[in-house]
């Protein structure tokens, strides 16, 4: 389980991926069924689907919006292409690896 913010941002980013006709490998933060907060590991993008369905939740929904901030400024995101972004932020600020390692582990 992630927050609805990746959630919503993984989908469309996804879309955008596939629809240069590339796939990416992407870490995302989620929480574990005891709640543990922990990362998981997708491959986004042509060929590779994501399901994103509403889920009960007791409390509070973790904050990952910095995940879902760092995603919204991948190069495909449909943002970045409109404001004529034609490559990703470095690594350091954003968190994402060109090299399709995804986001490090925290």
């Amino acid at each position: 389980m992630t927050s609805d913010d990746v959630a919503e941002v993984l989908v469309t980013l996804t879309a955008a991926i596939a629809s240069h006709r590339e796939a990416e490998a992407a870490r995302i933060p989620i929480v574990r069924e005891d709640g543990s907060v922990a990362q998981a590991d997708l491959v986004i993008g042509v060929g590779n689907d994501v399901l994103s369905a509403p889920i009960d939740w007791d409390g509070d929904e973790p904050d990952f919006s910095e995940a879902a901030a760092n995603m919204r400024r991948h190069r495909h995101y449909p943002d970045q292409e409109r404001a004529g972004v034609s490559r990703i932020a470095p690594q350091e600020e954003v968190g994402w690896d060109p090299d399709l390692d995804g986001w490090p582990g925290s």
